[in-house]
């Protein structure tokens, strides 16, 4: 079984993410730290059992000899939701069960903490990057139990694709969450509803 475990913002430059999703959502983001294996860092939000990542290429780190994840290689434009992050609690089972192109698992490390993630060979998902990242966290350490709680709550998240019947689909079985939708529509998208201290906010 999936569950649902953080959200991704991508981004050009972190600032720029960060700034977006702060006058969005009215609240400040944590330091997140940074990923050498894969030329990224990012800056974090909690939101209860789950938390909300941004990240982007970090311009002072050497660039990786292999893709990205979250095909952040190819991304531009504004900061926006681009990929949603579900742990499981076996990540061998876990990619057998997946669509094909889903990842193979890399370990990482940051301070303390300790994970697997699969990563595609090209950086990007199965269904256009709509199907969900794969991650499985080794020990008891989780970014989202550190996160000072600032009020905010994921109420609901929405995947919106051209095939919604076959990514849900692909769910079926792994996957329920009450909060998250398969939603069919065109071009590809995320729509998250976030409850804060200044109310209902949405990202997208």
């Amino acid at each position: 079984m999936l569950e649902l475990d953080h959200l991704a913002v991508a981004a050009s430059r972190l600032e720029e993410g960060v700034a977006a999703v702060e006058e969005a959502l009215g609240v400040s983001l944590e330091g997140g730290g940074a990923h050498p294996l894969m030329g990224t860092h990012n800056r974090l939000l909690g939101l209860g059992d789950v938390y909300l990542e941004v990240i982007s290429i970090n311009p002072a780190a050497p660039a990786p000899d292999h893709p990205r994840w979250f095909d952040l290689d190819n991304f531009s434009g504004v900061p926006r939701l681009t990929n949603w992050i579900c742990r499981t609690e076996d990540m061998a089972a876990a990619i057998a069960a997946s669509p094909d192109g889903v990842g193979v698992p890399v370990a990482l490390a940051r301070a303390d903490l300790r994970w697997q993630m699969a990563v595609p060979a090209d950086g990007k998902l199965p269904f256009d990057n709509a199907y969900p990242a794969l991650i499985q966290w080794q020990g008891s350490a989780h970014p989202a139990e550190r996160l000072p709680d600032v009020g905010c709550r994921l109420l609901a998240f929405e995947v919106i694709h051209p095939q919604a019947k076959a990514l849900q689909a692909a769910l079926d079985g792994a996957f329920f969450d009450p909060r998250v939708t398969i939603v069919q529509g065109d071009p590809m998208g995320y729509r998250a509803e976030i409850q804060t201290p200044h109310g209902v906010r949405v990202l997208g």
